[in-house]
């Protein structure tokens, strides 16, 4: 259970475009998931508080319709989507970084120099068709 957790807690800090492509797609599902509590409740109940009727929520001045409740709607749309992603996202990351600052949480592991240059080496050797390095790779291969 810890090993999950801690691969979860990594995943998070990672960015790579597979993790931005999901967060983009719970991203939209949320969007759907609010913008159906505001058609079918956040509307109807503005609409009803407005006057009521078909046409509760809106005002005219001079042939022109000022349809207010939709704005509200949707401004209680954006405060809820807003305070979600900041109590539910936000905040718990920002608790997770300043535990890590302060040495209580270890951060994600990064490859070592050594790792990171062998596998430099090991890719420029597969570009020059020389072959896997063995025991000999500190010493250059003679042009053929």
């Amino acid at each position: 259970m810890v090993g999950v957790l801690k691969g979860f807690k990594d995943f998070l800090f990672r960015g790579n475009v597979v993790d931005l492509a999901v967060a983009v797609v719970i991203g939209s599902a949320f969007t759907m998931l609010v913008n159906g509590f505001a058609e079918s409740f956040l509307t109807p109940l503005i609409g009803v508080l407005g006057g009521g009727g078909e046409l509760g929520g809106t005002f005219e001045v001079n042939g022109q319709t000022f349809t207010w409740g939709a704005f509200v709607s949707q401004l209680i749309t954006f405060v809820l989507t807003a305070a979600v992603l900041y109590f539910l996202v936000v905040m718990p990351l920002h608790r997770l970084l300043e535990r890590r600052v302060h040495g209580e949480e270890p951060g994600p592991v990064a490859p070592t120099e050594v790792e990171l240059l062998a596998e430099i080496r090991d890719l420029l050797r597969a570009q020059q068709d020389l072959g896997p390095a063995g025991p000999d790779a500190a010493r250059p291969t003679p042009p053929v």
